[in-house]
């Protein structure tokens, strides 16, 4: 998987399955800090998972 595409792809998973984990989070966070900026296109993608969970469709879930 292209480096590039890794932060759209966990938003993606996130709103499929309507839930924002611990895991999708530890990985945006990783790749964030790994590639050091973030790129119009991830920050866009970003904002409608905020955007999404804002509205209550996304639900922030906690390790069981």
């Amino acid at each position: 998987m292209k480096t590039t595409d890794m932060i759209r792809k966990l938003v993606a998973r996130a709103l499929s399955i309507k839930q924002l984990t611990p895991d999708i989070e530890n990985e945006i966070n990783y790749e964030l800090t790994r590639l050091g900026h973030i790129s119009d296109v991830d920050y866009e993608a970003l904002e409608l998972l905020m955007s999404e969970m804002d509205a209550g469709r996304i639900q922030l879930v906690s390790n069981l």
